[in-house]
């Protein structure tokens, strides 16, 4: 690419270059064959280098002086020729240096240059993440909240000028192109060490899918997270194995009905997919009995499947029926007009979702249906980040951010990978269990949501472990959630799930054994991780909480101490 751009700087360039050698060519040569003053009788030519030395401060219309001895008229009148030349030539070259220079492919040819060495010199794990949008831009906030790396492509260069001047802690290298060619995710780095997975989050679910496609090929063994608004899609991107596939209104409908099976089920569901360090949110009490549910599009449909599964009496309003494929007992209309929600029987209702593509309608709906039933459950759709000022204000019970769920989705993708079947493993468990989970959790995260993070017991992730274990130490759970400072202290942690091969035990006791290649998922207050750490790497802190003896760390500390003993 360097050399594309380089043969394509100097293809523009090459007749205004060529004017200019002509004219310091012509301007040289007639000063080195004038003859000069005469000294001695002897006319006194210019050397070459005199000469261009001249042109030198002439061409550029510096001025300086006549060297190395005074100039006759001959030689005046030359250097006065020569100057109209050269700076004739200056400005033709300059003129045509500025437009090349505002070529738009050149322009893009030298972005990417600037792209792909910021790249390469990346020596952090990061991600890239395709899309820019909202989604995108919500999920590159929150990893770099999470201190990981981020590289984004987008095709909108608006987009990717707002991200230039955010205040960002760290660079965010990006690319204006099309995320799905290969040739733009290898520049993003598909390919560095560094890379440790894909997020496809542009709008377009098929270009989700050639992203999704791409690495797969190039590079099998990467992760690779996907958002689909379709099933079809969703269904396509699980056919050649990758590794997530996130359906935003599938989430936020699985959600809402959890929350009508569960409220602790689904405190608890919020509290492990929350941004960490946020404050814990309160348990949700969906009312049961009949909901309105206004747009049936994917949103709708998605809420439709999820809480008729659930047995949930639904009524519902779409303006357009037939392009939407409605039930028939559909109420015709926006849901923002009061005689419409009437005809749903509104007053009657328990519960209202906003669901359309607009916020303005939804806010509209929102509006109506409170002043029609001041006790109802009202859930509304946000599809602008713009609005959030707007939608906070409105007083709702819950909000359907896409952004937002899918962010939260995969940042507990790539920070915690357990997680996702500790949920699964979750769901299968009672409410009392749930509650009881809730009250041990509480006072343990001190009012804000957990840093959730996975450790294997492997010698990449914990060698000092991973060498004790296979030393025949016996290892307990209990031996991870201690201080490494003072043994008598617990860290405010607790561990979630551990999984054995094939094996997944929820809440492992204290005094379950370690075996080599086990992975833990453990969450806890922020910080608490990094005291794990050092028990993970460090042996002497394994032999202190172990037995209570602190051995001499360092070379000099162990020389003293041996020579103590």
């Amino acid at each position: 690419m360097k050399n594309t751009a380089l043969f394509l700087i100097l293809r523009r360039m090459r007749t205004p270059l060529l004017v200019l050698i002509a004219a310091y060519a012509i301007s040289i040569l007639g000063l080195v064959l004038i003859p000069g003053t005469e000294v001695d009788g002897n006319p006194q030519h210019l050397t070459f280098f005199h000469a261009f030395y001249i042109m030198t401060y002439t061409a550029t219309t510096t001025g300086f002086g006549e060297l190395p001895v005074p100039f006759n008229d001959a030689q005046r009148l030359w250097v006065t020729i020569s100057l109209y030349i050269s700076v004739v030539a200056w400005l033709y070259a300059i003129g045509a240096l500025i437009t090349m220079l505002r070529d738009p492919a050149l322009r893009q040819l030298i972005g990417q240059n600037r792209f792909a060495a910021q790249v390469r010199r990346l020596n952090e794990p990061f991600y890239i993440v395709c899309g820019y949008g909202d989604t995108g831009s919500v999920v590159v906030h929150s990893m770099i909240d999470c201190n990981l790396g981020a590289v984004a492509i987008d095709k909108n260069q608006d987009r990717l000028n707002e991200l230039m001047l955010e205040s960002l802690p760290v660079h965010v290298p990006f690319l204006c192109g099309d995320a799905s060619l290969p040739s733009n995710l290898t520049m993003a780095g598909l390919n560095h060490p560094y890379c440790r997975g894909v997020l496809a989050l542009c709008e377009d679910d098929l270009a989700n899918l050639r992203i999704a496609i791409t690495c797969r090929l190039l590079s099998p063994g990467l992760a690779v997270i996907c958002r689909a608004q379709s099933h079809d899609t969703e269904a396509n991107m699980d056919s050649f194995g990758t590794d997530a596939v996130i359906n935003p209104f599938d989430t936020f409908a699985d959600r809402l009905a959890l929350a009508l099976h569960s409220p602790d089920m689904h405190l608890l569901y919020e509290w492990l997919t929350g941004i960490p360090g946020a404050p814990l949110p309160e348990r949700l009490h969906p009312p049961h009995g009949t909901w309105v549910v206004c747009g049936f599009g994917r949103f709708g449909k998605a809420v439709q499947r999820y809480l008729e599964f659930e047995g949930v009496p639904m009524v519902i309003v779409e303006s357009d029926p037939a392009k939407t494929k409605a039930p028939k007992n559909v109420i015709i209309g926006r849901g923002t007009e009061a005689v419409t929600l009437r005809a749903a029987h509104i007053e009657k209702a328990v519960g209202i979702v906003a669901g359309t593509d607009d916020d303005a309608n939804n806010l509209s709906i929102i509006v109506t249906a409170r002043e029609l039933n001041p006790k109802l459950f009202l859930v509304a759709r946000q599809n602008d980040n713009e609005n959030d000022a707007v939608f906070q204000s409105a007083r709702l019970d819950l909000v359907m951010q896409r952004a937002r769920a899918i962010s939260r989705r995969i940042l507990a993708l790539i920070t915690a990978p357990l997680l996702t079947d500790f949920l699964r493993l979750m769901r299968h468990q009672k409410t009392e269990w749930a509650k009881e989970l809730i009250e041990y959790m509480r006072p343990l995260l001190g009012g804000v949501t957990p840093v959730l993070w996975t450790v294997g017991m492997t010698e990449e992730e914990a060698p000092a472990m991973e060498k004790a274990l296979q030393s025949g130490a016996i290892l307990t759970v209990s031996l991870l959630l201690r201080d490494p400072h003072d043994r008598e202290q617990r860290l405010q942690a607790m561990a979630l799930m551990m999984k054995r091969g094939k094996e997944e035990h929820l809440l492992p006791e204290d005094d379950m054994e370690l075996k080599p290649g086990d992975r833990i998922l453990f969450c806890g207050r922020e910080g608490m991780a990094a005291h794990q750490r050092r028990t993970l790497m460090n042996p002497n802190v394994i032999h202190y909480l172990v037995s209570g003896e602190s051995l001499p760390d360092g070379t000099i500390w162990r020389w003293l101490a041996h020579r103590g003993g």
